[in-house]
């Protein structure tokens, strides 16, 4: 059985994420989303309701499973029995910080491979921070993040007083 893990902080997934997630479970038998703990972020939004994000909007992929870890990906790998890591990948500077990730993932265990995944040319301007960004200013996010989580999106940005009027 193949399985692979896509790793990230998804805060919140977007459809550049819901696309990576659709490609990859047409090609592995097995996909864990995980939602990780980004030390260099600070998310609006939970791990729990991160999770429930995206739950909702891959119920349709059965082969998908959402999870959370705040291990070191590797271990989460291994408790897993997972030996592809999917990262998503929008521009050249994105491969450049998980070209570097991949290397030391490799290093901690040989046996991992890390497997980049263009964006399709239709979301490579997505990113969790911009959607957020929008979100404040009151933008349409039809086209950012998937349906079933634009109220909540908007909800959370309004209920942190982060809304610009």
């Amino acid at each position: 059985m193949s399985i692979a893990v896509y790793p990230g902080s998804f805060d919140p997934i977007t459809l550049g994420h819901l696309n990576i997630i659709r490609r990859t479970a047409s090609v592995f038998d097995k996909v864990y989303v995980c939602v990780m703990i980004n030390s260099e972020k600070s998310p609006l939004f939970t791990h729990e309701e991160r999770v429930e994000f995206i739950e909702r909007t891959v119920v349709r992929y059965k082969n998908v499973i959402v999870e959370s870890s705040d291990d070191l990906l590797v271990k989460y790998m291994e408790q897993r029995k997972a030996k592809v890591i999917i990262k998503g990948l929008r521009a050249v500077s994105d491969f450049d910080r998980e070209f570097q990730t991949a290397l030391i993932n490799r290093k901690l265990d040989p046996g991992i491979e890390t497997l980049f995944m263009p964006s399709s040319e239709k979301y490579t301007y997505i990113s969790s921070s911009a959607v957020k960004e929008m979100t404040r200013y009151g933008a349409d996010l039809k086209t950012f993040v998937p349906h079933e989580i634009i109220d909540d999106v908007i909800k959370k940005v309004e209920c942190e007083g982060m809304m610009f009027k």
